[in-house]
Formats: structure tokens, sequence, C-alpha cells
């Protein structure tokens, strides 16, 4: 998968996604190998989701190289958890990947795309 077809694919998922009640892209950007995403999402119980994510193209695929995707209550003011690849918790397992929870715990976690993280928040929410 080329970076183009993963954008697209990214971009599908969110059009398609009832989960989604709207999305803005923020920033994108695309080379030969790699890319870049920045997106802004409200889903449909009115909770708010920021993406952030570089990745590079080996061979068939696409792998998230950093990210950050946040999922806040719809006030935008709590965090109900936020994953990351920030190197701040060298002593989790997968690291440096990891969850921030919304009672201030970390747990560890392994690396996760935004179409991955798309699947767990409609196994989380019901959806």
């Amino acid at each position: 998968m080329t970076p183009a077809e993963y954008l697209i694919a990214i971009l599908s998922e969110l059009t398609a996604n009832p989960l989604i009640a709207s999305f803005d892209v923020v920033e994108q950007w695309l080379e030969s190998d790699r890319g870049y995403t920045r997106v802004r999402v409200w889903l449909d119980n009115d909770d708010f989701l920021e993406l952030a994510e570089y990745f590079s193209s080996t061979g068939d695929s696409c792998t998230p190289e950093r990210y950050r995707y946040q999922w806040m209550d719809a006030t935008q003011q709590v965090l109900r958890k936020r994953w990351d690849s920030v190197e701040h918790y060298p002593g989790l397992p997968g690291f440096p990947h990891h969850i921030h929870l919304s009672d201030g715990r970390v747990d560890p976690s392994e690396c996760i795309g935004i179409l991955d993280l798309l699947r767990v928040l409609a196994a989380e929410t019901g959806e």
C-alpha cells in the first residue's frame, strides 16, 4: 500500500464509519515512502477525537512511526483515552507504545494505526 492509498483508506473509513458524525482534515502531506495526517473527528455520541500520525510505507503496508490519538468527551475537557508513541515510559512493555487512561494510569500498548483505532473505538462504544 502506498502512502496515498493509505490516506485514501483512512478518509474512506472516516466518511463511511457510522461512529463518525463529522471530521476536518487539519493537515496532510505525502512523500513517496511516508506521510502524515492530522484529523479532528466528532463522534456520533458528541465525543471528540484528535488523530495525528506519521507513517511510512514498507512493502505492501503502511506502518505508524509516531502517533497520538486523543479521545475526549464532548466538552473536550475530559480525557477518555490517549494512545501515543512518545518515548516517556521506557519501563512499560511494548515501549514506546502506551495508553493514557481517564483515571491517570498509563497502560502498555502495541503499535496502533488510525484504521485499527477506529475498530477499537467501535468496540468500546458499542457501535
